[in-house]
């Protein structure tokens, strides 16, 4: 039993003994990544964005769709919104998830990282809305973490290793402070890279230590990809997302069948999410939950 109670999750108390001794078998989350990757057609939901995009402002992408696919996904399956610190399985309190946005689409351009929060049964509409939103005060004003950052960075060297260790031995203990937390993008349900959008694609990204967030998403660009059917091999549009998983959050059997529901928003937006000239939003109840 842990001396101190976490702001960001609850301790998961139910486990079996063999998950619940993971986190002393393997103590690093690169240590216990599980890779897969996922490749998903795409032509229902370039139809599907066209026309959400005809009825709707500011404009929807497919990473604005991935992203979404994925809080559903977080919010339906909690067992994967887990994270491990101090050697204990927590279970998140709320789904969030953290992306890189360019400044500017040049070499020289600045990254901006952003954290975002995901409220249950939100609307496609209003979820891509936020992150829009999120994307361009990230882009156009300084946030406090980055003045944060700065900040640190002008210390010299070794103060900034003592000052990241005394953050890891208050997060080990669950003595790091909830407003640190709050804003950080490292603690969070899950990281994506939108890659494609900066021509990089077929990438496995590694975990971070630092933090609690255990997946990783690195979305390719769209392109031709080969699909295999009963009636022979279609060539047609693909999005290839590959993930990065720590395996001590949940086991590799749930990991699939979340997946399963991220291809069923993907590939046929129209059936989950209804009509895009309307207000679109989750429509799975708990038997397609069960079933994917």
């Amino acid at each position: 039993m842990p001396l101190f109670s976490r702001p960001d999750g609850d301790l998961v108390r139910d486990e079996t003994p063999v998950r619940r001794i993971m986190p002393y078998l393997m103590r690093g989350r690169n240590e216990s990544c599980v890779y897969q990757e996922s490749v998903y057609r795409m032509a229902a939901a370039r139809v599907w964005l066209k026309a959400y995009n005809r009825a709707h402002h500011p404009r929807a992408t497919l990473f604005h769709l991935v992203a979404y696919a994925v809080a559903v996904t977080l919010d339906a399956r909690p067992r994967l919104n887990r994270f491990v610190s101090g050697g204990r399985i927590y279970q998140r309190r709320g789904v969030s998830f953290s992306f890189v946005a360019k400044k500017e689409f040049t070499e020289e351009g600045e990254d901006a990282t952003v954290k975002l929060a995901a409220v249950g049964g939100e609307s496609f509409q209003d979820f891509s809305r936020r992150l829009s939103t999120q994307v361009d005060e990230a882009r156009e004003t300084e946030r406090a973490v980055d003045r944060e950052v700065a900040l640190v960075m002008r210390l010299p060297g070794p103060l900034v290793r003592l000052l990241m260790a005394l953050a890891r031995g208050l997060d080990h203990w669950n003595l790091y402070p909830g407003f640190m937390i709050r804003d950080d993008p490292m603690y969070a349900s899950i990281f994506l890279a939108n890659l494609g959008s900066v021509g990089v694609s077929d990438v496995y990204h590694h975990l971070y230590e630092y933090g609690t967030v255990s997946i990783f998403g690195a979305v390719s660009s769209p392109r031709r990809a080969a699909f295999a059917s009963r009636d022979g091999v279609t060539v047609e549009e693909a999005l290839s997302v590959r993930w990065t998983f720590d395996e001590r959050i949940d086991d590799a059997f749930s990991c699939a069948r979340s997946l399963v529901l991220v291809q069923k928003i993907l590939e046929n937006p129209g059936r989950w999410l209804g009509p895009p000239e309307g207000t679109p939003a989750w429509r799975g109840v708990e038997a397609d939950v069960r079933e994917s």
